[in-house]
């Protein structure tokens, strides 16, 4: 009671201050611009990776725009310690997204290299991840896709180095005839998650379906 009082939950917006369980208040939580499309629609987000590797389902949660509160969000949950942020948007992911007859077998998030988990303290997809494996009752997997190379942050690299991303995952088990949703933060060249894909797909007869949650347009 004396934290909140002192040092009160503001929205990630405008600063005002609003409940704890709350990310932003409802003026600007009216500025988030949600996809409103399902999982195994043939969206944008869908078509978006057809064009990179072969996929079964896509699902984007927002879109991930300049000056908007969804890049906010995004940057306070990577760069800000804010790693409830996770849970909170996998609340929101839980309410729109039905997987009907299309489950995923596993869930599998984007690895940070050690030494980028060490600097950060946290992998900013974990609690997003387990937190959906919860509702959902699918199990997830942090340690199947194992990251070769350390790298600064994506918001630092200009677009050719984003493009580099040859050999920079690796499988770690034998994996096969399984169904893997491959979650991320947000979609921008899709390079990073081809990569994973790609190494998933090689290792046996397997499935990928893609969970962002946002998509830049």
């Amino acid at each position: 009671m004396m934290l909140d009082i002192l040092f009160p939950n503001r929205c990630i917006g405008c600063s005002r201050i609003i409940e704890a369980r709350f990310l932003a208040c409802p003026i600007c939580m009216e500025q988030i611009h949600f996809t409103h499309t399902g999982y195994s629609e043939d969206s944008f987000m869908k078509q978006k990776c057809k064009l990179l590797f072969p996929v079964e389902n896509a699902f984007a949660l927002m879109y991930f725009e300049k000056e908007n509160v969804s890049r906010s969000i995004i940057h306070d949950l990577k760069y800000r310690s804010r790693e409830k942020i996770g849970r909170i948007l996998a609340e929101w992911t839980t309410g729109c997204l039905d997987f009907q007859h299309r489950r995923p077998d596993l869930l599998v998030s984007v690895p940070l290299h050690p030494k980028k988990l060490k600097e950060r303290g946290y992998n900013q997809l974990h609690l997003f991840t387990e937190t959906l494996s919860s509702f959902y009752d699918i199990p997830f997997d942090h340690d199947l896709i194992k990251r070769n190379h350390y790298s600064k942050a994506q918001a630092l690299k200009d677009k050719q180095h984003r493009l580099e991303t040859k050999n920079t995952f690796s499988i770690t088990k034998n994996i096969s005839d399984k169904h893997v949703l491959l979650i991320d933060d947000v979609f921008t060249t899709g390079n990073t998650l081809a990569a994973i894909a790609w190494e998933i797909l090689s290792a046996g007869n397997n499935k990928v379906s893609v969970l962002v949650m946002a998509v830049d347009e």
